[in-house]
């Protein structure tokens, strides 16, 4: 083998038996094979069928319940539940991500408005009443909110993101949702920082609600191009001079009508 050569290949990591086990339940269960509230077998059952010895396959099956797949009792006699996937597996991934140092802050509002303005762009053409009626509940919400002052920025904060969650929802595009979901809970802490920043939190609680306004209005008229500009605008307008300075030119480049 010639020299240059010599970067063609790694070291292997050999693959732990555990992980083996944990894999094959896994497939079974996105495979439907094992539905939710199905259990799989025992314990000794499992070291059987595995070949494998007890503490492989109660790693296993803790690798497995950590990830949310199933609900598994030591000495359980009917052995773990399945719980298959749900909306908040996929949610609380996506949120120890968001809040980890993999994205930074300026990244992070980037994803936001691009999330955001393709929301509302759909939203603004698939809603249904229940979907405006949502929307309005959390806008009546914050409304009353905002008159409690600082006292109440953390539930503000989760009735805005209640919000843009009601419209991701209303894409009907269920990754949208369980994005927005993920990003939006990642964000509210920014948000109370920021109103928490602010001279006079009231106006700036008064302000925030008048978009949300403007953007149900859009979305309720049908206005698809104006709901997702006006998602990326206030964005943008919220949390530019917080983000990196070089991440500035990213938001920007956002801004940009497609």
């Amino acid at each position: 083998m010639a020299a240059d050569d010599a970067d063609l290949f790694r070291p292997v990591t050999p693959v732990r038996a555990y992980q083996r086990v944990a894999e094959q339940i896994e497939e079974r269960i996105l495979s439907g094979d094992l539905p939710p509230g199905s259990r799989l077998p025992a314990e000794r059952e499992l070291v059987n069928r595995f070949g494998v010895g007890r503490s492989t396959v109660r790693e296993a099956l803790r690798v497995l319940q950590s990830a949310g797949l199933i609900r598994s009792r030591p000495g359980d006699p009917l052995g773990a539940e399945v719980l298959g996937v749900s909306p908040d597996n996929l949610s609380q991934a996506l949120g120890r991500l968001t809040r980890s140092s993999v994205a930074t802050l300026g990244e992070l509002v980037q994803f936001r408005m691009v999330l955001d303005a393709e929301s509302n762009r759909l939203a603004a053409r698939l809603h249904g009443e229940d979907d405006l009626a949502r929307m309005r509940e959390q806008i009546t919400r914050m409304e009353s909110l905002s008159l409690g002052g600082p006292a109440s920025l953390h539930a503000f904060s989760e009735a805005d993101a209640l919000f843009h969650r009601a419209i991701a929802e209303a894409s009907g595009n269920s990754l949208l949702g369980l994005c927005a979901r993920a990003v939006h809970e990642a964000v509210v802490e920014v948000i109370e920082k920021k109103i928490a920043g602010v001279a006079d939190t009231t106006a700036w609680m008064e302000r925030s609600i008048a978009h949300h306004r403007e953007v149900l209005t859009a979305i309720a008229a049908g206005n698809a191009p104006l709901a997702a500009r006006l998602g990326r605008t206030a964005l943008h307008e919220y949390y530019a001079e917080h983000v990196e300075p070089g991440a500035r030119d990213l938001l920007a480049a956002s801004m940009e009508d497609h």
